[in-house]
């Protein structure tokens, strides 16, 4: 037995002579060659927007898509219209995936978005769920699937894909990179998230206001007396509050 079962996720498995080419040109990633370890990825709207994001390992004589289940037929739809004619199968593996802290063991990956996520494995038996996942996602300000990551409205340079090893901007093109370029070398970003901390709870989703009723942004994910909110940078410090949680922020942004 190894590490702990990862709840709600499908390995998608894709297949096929033209299985690189044509996921290459749609993620934000490249996807990589054996041996390179697990990439963190995602697929954009030709807008920019984000519609989902996933783990990708690539075993040589096909790519594993590690991704949440609550969006994993929505991204095979997705990849399906956009296979056309390509050489390319997809279809979900069954594989069931472990994850857990400290040193990788034999046949496992290190998380590629932090060092304090760990690492994951592939098609071996795990123990139940037992780590608090979500403290450490807050504490580092790790966006979960659909939590923080919203299909059709998140940006995912607001979201920190740049400190995640989500994005590569030399990559070339996929879907959604014009839009990503130009907020990466054109704008400034004066939305993203941050871990705040947090006196009190509220609902994932509670509008954060200031100590004058404005609108500062929302918060999502709280644990051990943090949580992660997308904010407005340029209305965000001093008195804040989600409902009657009181919120406080620092200033510093995520690195």
């Amino acid at each position: 037995m190894i590490g702990e079962q990862a709840e709600n996720r499908v390995v998608l498995r894709l297949t096929g002579s033209e299985r690189e080419h044509f996921l290459h040109g749609l993620v934000t990633r490249d996807v990589g060659k054996p041996g390179d370890g697990l990439t963190y990825a995602a697929l954009l709207t030709p807008q920019g927007k984000y519609l989902a994001d996933f783990f990708l390992l690539n075993r040589g004589d096909d790519l594993l898509l590690d991704v949440d289940a609550g969006i994993a037929q929505a991204l095979t739809q997705r990849l399906m219209m956009y296979k056309l004619r390509a050489d390319v199968e997809i279809e979900e593996s069954g594989l069931p995936v472990a994850r857990g802290l400290g040193e990788p063991p034999e046949g496992a990956w290190r998380d590629p978005r932090h060092p304090s996520l760990g690492w994951r494995a592939y098609g071996v038996e795990a123990a139940a769920p037992s780590i608090d996942w979500d403290a450490i996602r807050v504490a580092a300000c790790i966006p979960a699937t659909g939590i923080e990551l919203v299909p059709d409205d998140s940006y995912i340079l607001e979201a920190g894909f740049d400190r995640l090893s989500g994005v590569d901007h030399r990559k070339g093109c996929y879907v959604g990179q014009e839009v990503t370029a130009r907020m990466k070398h054109k704008t400034e970003l004066r939305k993203g998230l941050v871990t705040v901390s947090v006196d009190g709870s509220a609902p994932v989703g509670t509008p954060i206001t200031d100590a004058d009723g404005r609108a500062v942004g929302t918060l999502y994910t709280q644990a051990k007396g943090q949580g992660i909110a997308y904010l407005r940078y340029d209305r965000a410090g001093g008195e804040m509050w989600a409902g009657t949680a009181k919120l406080t922020w620092n200033g510093e942004k995520p690195v």
